[in-house]
């Protein structure tokens, strides 16, 4: 398999009242295509500074992150621009929507905003098909305080499918659901990794991250270590939860 994103030596620090802060420190790491990866660590260890760095959100200060063979420090903000829109989907722990729009146009927004030879009509009926696909249709016309926080979510997977990205980073995007709803939210995620899209995610939830495929444990802001949970494909939920949490206790967790 092809390297999707490739970071090597990766630095980001922040200057806050005049003090140096280096928030990240020399990581490396790469995800191949097709795989789903949880980054874990302590709170303040770097998690979500790395996952915003990694996807071109939020500059880098040193260092190299290559995301389909492209080196995100060489293009413009427009050109940075274009590959988060066409490339990317995010999925953020604050369900951010606007009010004064209904769930579907919510959706919409990113499709729009792509200018390409797919009809408006078109578009429209590929958010109501991931609508379809994740369970929420009926929800469609509802503005988003109608809505639970679980269906809410998926409606941001959806918008996050609209353009078709290669690639979906989520910043805990179970953090502010109940047991139930991430469950459910987890299960669209396994899907969609499945049918072939690239996931890459934060979480403090072990048995978030036990639903993926590799761990990258992040103390410091460095890779501490990593582990790969397809050597235990044979083993139940419950049983891929525990090995987890061992190692995560081993690493200091």
């Amino acid at each position: 398999m092809n390297n999707i994103l490739e970071v090597k030596n990766l630095c980001k620090t922040y200057i806050i009242n005049k003090r140096q802060n280096n928030v990240l420190k020399n990581v490396n790491f790469s995800i191949e295509e097709g795989e789903m990866t949880a980054i874990m660590g302590p709170s303040g260890s770097g998690k979500s500074t790395l996952l915003y760095a990694v996807s071109g959100m939020d500059d880098i200060t040193a260092g190299s992150v290559k995301f389909l063979g492209n080196e995100l420090r060489a293009l413009s903000q427009k050109e940075l621009a274009g590959i988060r829109l066409e490339k990317i989907g995010f999925i953020f722990q604050q369900m951010y929507m606007l009010k004064n729009l209904t769930v579907l146009d919510n959706i919409l927004l990113p499709a729009y905003q792509l200018k390409n030879k797919i009809s408006k009509k078109q578009k429209t009926l590929k958010g109501q098909e991931l609508m379809h696909k994740l369970g929420i249709i009926d929800i469609a016309e509802n503005d988003i305080n109608e809505v639970s926080g679980g269906q809410l979510q998926r409606a941001c997977i959806c918008r996050s499918m609209i353009n078709s990205p290669e690639v979906i980073f989520a910043d805990e995007p179970t953090g502010a659901l109940n047991r139930a709803a991430s469950d459910e939210v987890m299960e669209e995620l396994v899907k969609l990794n499945k049918d072939g899209t690239t996931v890459i995610l934060v979480t403090h939830d072990v048995k978030v991250a036990a639903r993926c495929k590799r761990i990258l444990f992040i103390v410091d802001g460095n890779i501490k270590g990593e582990y790969n949970l397809d050597k235990n494909a044979e083993k139940t939920p419950k049983d891929k939860e525990r090995v987890l949490n061992n190692w995560l206790l081993d690493m200091g967790w």
